[in-house]
């Protein structure tokens, strides 16, 4: 059986990092806090997922909303 048939599909922004010890940063934009990482790409990615999951079933058990969808991507030159 789908457990899944009842989750609603959501988009989430994710930037991806490598820090010093060369394993892979993801950090979910729209959800404060919601950071992973993983020894690959891939894996960042897998974690993530995960996280924002958890971030958004905590939501749920809590009675609060999905935070409003505000961090900007910009660029900037020095």
């Amino acid at each position: 059986m789908n457990t899944n048939m009842n989750k609603v599909s959501s988009k989430f922004r994710v930037v991806l990092s490598v820090d010093e010890d060369g394993f892979f940063i993801a950090e979910c934009l729209d959800l404060p806090g919601c950071v992973s990482d993983g020894k690959t790409k891939q894996d960042a990615l897998e974690n993530i997922k995960e996280a924002i999951e958890g971030y958004l079933e905590s939501l749920a058990k809590h009675g609060e909303k999905i935070p409003n969808k505000h961090a900007e991507l910009i660029t900037v030159r020095v």
